[in-house]
């Protein structure tokens, strides 16, 4: 099929699914959204391939939610949605909490191929994968409380680096570097930026040569374990939590909305300028 804002090829057993927004950073659009979810299921369906590869185009993974890009705005205006709590309610659980479920509940191993940004969003779609090779220049964040709201839809991170770090890195927002990523868990491995494709494409390539069959009932196990453990019920409940600190910043008039005709990098500049960092 023909796709707007994604990239999918295949390479003998191994497909790669690359945002490809570069020119606003590989921000997810509900259709980006749209786009990966059913290009993973394609994936998935497919039995020539084996392990599929999600990346993004240029400089960044993905820096998020799109927050307001030209596309994004037509988009919504084309097809809206009902604006009240029980609309953006459902809104989210469909794009934020079941899309990402879905991909990380895939039948097949999932690679992310990390470079530069990769925050709220961008750091729900590679923590739904199974494995994240990370450039040297990647970074992650979930800067939700920057935002007046308690952390991204998606919640894994607690489970991904252990509950101390992920409050941490909550509270303040700040930037997990590729290195301390490594040094956490939350990747597998680190490599120079020039060799991120060619080593994300060769671990891909040595996991197909395993049975497909037996892949799958490793990755059922494992998850299984997790689930055991209380992960997809937890990731649940985080989301209520999420959804109730939405509710809250829109009736105290928190978070850094902007001014009106505000880009949203001037909103970011702005929000981030008192953490004496920037986005």
């Amino acid at each position: 099929m023909a796709w707007e804002t994604i990239l999918y090829e295949q390479r003998d057993a191994v497909a790669r699914i690359t945002v490809n927004r570069p020119e606003v950073l590989n921000a997810l659009s509900r259709l980006t959204i749209e786009e990966l979810d059913a290009a993973l299921q394609q994936a998935a369906r497919d039995d020539g391939v084996r392990v599929i590869i999600v990346a993004g185009a240029g400089q960044h993974f993905s820096s998020g939610h799109d927050l307001g890009s030209k596309a994004e705005l037509a988009d919504r205006e084309r097809r809206g949605f009902p604006s009240d709590l029980p609309g953006v309610w459902e809104r989210s659980w469909e794009l934020y909490l079941e899309a990402c479920l879905r991909w990380r509940d895939l039948p097949k191993p999932t690679i992310a191929q990390v470079q530069g940004y990769c925050i709220m969003g961008g750091l729900m779609l590679a923590s739904t994968c199974d494995l994240i090779i990370a450039s040297e220049d990647a970074r992650f964040a979930d800067r939700a409380l920057r935002w007046g709201g308690a952390h991204i839809q998606y919640l894994s991170l607690p489970w991904d680096v252990g509950p101390r770090k992920a409050k941490e890195y909550l509270f303040t927002g700040d930037y997990i570097t590729a290195q301390e990523a490594l040094h956490l868990g939350l990747v597998n491995r680190v490599v120079p930026r020039e060799r991120l494709e060619e080593e994300t494409m060769a671990l891909a390539e040595r996991i197909a040569l395993q049975d497909p069959f037996v892949l799958r009932l490793a990755k059922l196990s494992v998850n299984g374990m997790l689930d055991e453990m209380g992960q997809r019920n937890a990731i649940i409940s985080a989301f209520k939590t999420h959804m109730l600190s939405t509710a809250y910043r829109e009736l105290s008039g928190g978070g850094f909305e902007g001014l009106p005709g505000e880009s949203v990098a001037e909103r970011v500049r702005a929000r981030d300028a008192r953490f004496g960092d920037h986005h």
